[in-house]
């Protein structure tokens, strides 16, 4: 099992040896590595390219640094706005079962090395702990060096560490093997899915089996955008049928649900900055562009009917756990229907025509003007539905938009979920002074 001079590391053998045995090997690779002598054997090439980074980069080999660990509340605002937050059940449901809890830790990281979820027995976790494997941590390759999550992301492919393939000689102790996963619709890097654990847990089918769970993130991915597709084409296809001239409907990405008067494009590359009103599209030229629940209207101008964008909104709460929102534009009406937490977000707003920040609707929600992570993670929410219809800094709807706001007949009926005080507040015929105390 021994290796000569001019050998590769090879996953699969260094697995098959006693994992003492095969940390002193990687350590005898790393350090003439660092020496500029002649190692025992040649370490693999992604790991190569990872040390040369490293030492160009000024990493240092036998010290832990550490950037800032992100807050509570700035993690909370990471995982809310994150793509991967989808599709934790099927990360979990991939990993979870197989692993021993007791070894091995599973961590989701964004595609900035950020730490957003970990999961694992408590034991494992505290010895994570201890290296700085913890929600929040930066393990951005540049910061601490190779290892399963930063290498990943720089690499954009699956990687195994192992050992003393770790830069930074304080991870010498673990192995970890590192997934990204990519955005199917546009192919950008959402984040590293890993697992990790002591050095003696070392396996060459690990990389395997979570690069096969990173596949199937994505697959799920591919499949939500689908059926989000759908849903957009069946709501735009009756618009599109009234509308005369050229027309389509596409997701925030630019991929095409619906299209009238044009040959159909898979997908249309919409510019930076795109919202509504009049927009140039590099491959339709001058639009007028609407908003639509999970997307957007283009209608290519010139055509009859493409002066006008989205005028009115009716807002109805006046039937319960029927809550709706009902935009009007020259191309015809569209409905959504509202969740609890945003029939509240657009009550307030229907009755504050000069807007809301976060920490205002946060204290009219909750009485409490600190949560404005939670508003700010529901609003983007609303406004994939509502975009160009609702605006912020301040929040409020749009200058140009007619917002008419229905009631129940009976004021006591007004969001009978909520206990919002603004709700509350509004149901016993008070009004509010829009003020933080």
């Amino acid at each position: 099992m021994a290796y000569t001079a001019g050998s590769t590391v090879d996953v699969a053998r260094i697995s098959a040896m006693d994992a003492r045995e095969a940390a002193r090997l990687l350590k005898g690779v790393r350090a003439a590595a660092l020496a500029g002598d002649r190692p025992p054997a040649e370490p693999r090439p992604e790991i190569a390219e990872s040390w040369r980074r490293m030492l160009a980069g000024g990493v240092h080999p036998d010290r832990d640094a550490r950037s800032r660990m992100l807050s509570a509340a700035e993690t909370e605002e990471r995982r809310q706005v994150s793509p991967l937050r989808e599709i934790l059940p099927v990360l979990r449901e991939g990993l979870l079962p197989a692993l021993d809890a007791a070894l091995h830790i599973m961590v989701v990281a964004d595609a900035e090395g950020r730490l957003l979820w970990r999961e694992g027995a408590s034991s494992i976790l505290h010895k994570a702990d201890r290296l700085g494997f913890a929600v929040g941590a930066d393990w951005a390759e540049a910061v601490v060096g190779t290892n399963g999550v930063g290498t990943a992301l720089v690499a954009r492919q699956p990687v195994q560490v192992f050992s003393a393939e770790h830069f930074v000689s304080s991870h010498h102790d673990w192995t970890c093997a590192g997934a990204p996963v990519r955005d199917p619709r546009d192919g950008r890097l959402l984040g590293v899915v890993d697992v990790s654990g002591p050095l003696a847990t070392m396996h060459p089918a690990t990389l395997t089996w979570v690069s096969s769970v990173a596949r199937l993130a994505e697959r799920e991915l591919r499949i939500r955008h689908l059926e989000s597709l759908e849903r957009l084409r069946a709501v735009a296809s009756p618009l599109l049928a009234r509308l005369p001239g050229q027309a389509l409907a596409v997701d925030p990405h630019g991929w095409t649900a619906a299209v009238t008067g044009l040959a159909p494009a898979e997908r249309i590359p919409l510019p930076k900055g795109f919202g509504p009103g009049r927009v140039w599209v590099a491959q339709l030229g001058d639009c007028v562009v609407e908003p639509l629940p999970g997307g957007w209207l283009l209608r290519v101008a010139g055509a009859p009917g493409t002066s006008a964008a989205a005028s009115r909104v009716v807002l109805d709460l006046s039937r319960p756990r029927a809550w709706s929102a009902t935009v009007y534009g020259a191309a015809g009406s569209w409905s959504q229907e509202l969740s609890p937490r945003h029939a509240e977000l657009l009550f307030l707003l229907a009755e504050s025509p000069r807007g809301r920040s976060a920490a205002e609707l946060a204290a009219e929600l909750f009485g409490d003007p600190t949560r404005t992570v939670t508003v700010r993670a529901e609003l983007s929410r609303v406004r994939r539905h509502l975009g160009g219809v609702l605006t912020h800094r301040p929040y409020r709807f749009a200058d140009d938009v007619e917002v008419e706001l229905i009631r129940p007949e009976d004021p006591a009926a007004l969001l009978p979920h909520s206990t919002a005080p603004a709700v509350i507040r509004a149901r016993l015929g008070r009004a509010g002074t829009g003020v933080i105390p």
